[in-house]
């Protein structure tokens, strides 16, 4: 499933975290890439700082609060956010996520997009699949979720600084296609309890949701 969420940021939260990515320093990005993606990946990445930390804090607690977040990924674990930066002809070629990042599985990928789009040329997040690539732009503090056995690549920024968070989630429901019915049904349920209040359906409903939970979530 793939999955745009606007706002998860303020504009203005963007900007702030703008603002104090430029006091923080930054390394060389193929450090944290595996064996293969090392050789296509050019860009820098935030070094650890109380800086880092706090970009880390205000951007996971944007995700813990997110009730969409929660539905779309249904997380058991959240990765350490990596802040990345791609300035003119840095880019991140074709590759494949790992399949596991610091002992976690990782089933879901997601981009946190802090620069404003008209500030920067290039940097789009492109993802491969079956009939064409798709090209991904949001807004800053805009997410974009995808699965991690996607084929990807940051085409390469051609004028400004693209700024960014990602991470990686390993989920309660393992299966994404599981995850897509629990996400469908997170939706009708909260429709139908606004239009009917606690109606019949809505409670057969949510208990379906819940017992499929009972059925898909991996020990």
């Amino acid at each position: 499933m793939l999955l745009a969420i606007e706002k998860l940021l303020s504009r203005a939260e963007a900007a702030a975290i703008r603002a104090a990515a430029s006091t923080i320093e930054f390394g060389d990005g193929a450090t944290t890439a595996g064996r293969h993606a090392r050789a296509v990946k050019a860009n820098a990445q935030a070094l650890p700082s109380p800086g880092l930390d706090a970009i880390r804090a205000k951007a996971t607690a944007a995700l813990e609060a997110s009730a969409l977040f929660r539905a779309a990924a249904r997380p058991r674990h959240v990765t350490p956010l990596i802040l990345s930066r791609y300035r003119q002809g840095q880019t991140y070629g074709t590759h494949v996520d790992d399949a596991m990042m610091g002992g976690l599985r990782t089933d879901i990928s997601f981009t946190l997009f802090l620069s404003e789009p008209e500030s920067y040329d290039g940097g789009e997040l492109v993802l491969e699949d079956m009939f064409e690539p798709r090209a991904i732009r949001l807004g800053a503090g805009d997410l974009f979720l995808y699965p991690s056995t996607a084929l990807h690549r940051v085409e390469p920024v051609t004028r400004g600084e693209r700024l960014a968070l990602v991470g990686w989630v390993q989920s309660l429901i393992r299966e994404p296609g599981r995850r897509e019915i629990l996400f469908d049904l997170d939706r009708s349920v909260e429709q139908i309890h606004a239009e009917q209040g606690p109606s019949e359906l809505f409670h057969t409903l949510a208990k379906t949701r819940s017992n499929l939970m009972r059925l898909w979530v991996s020990g």
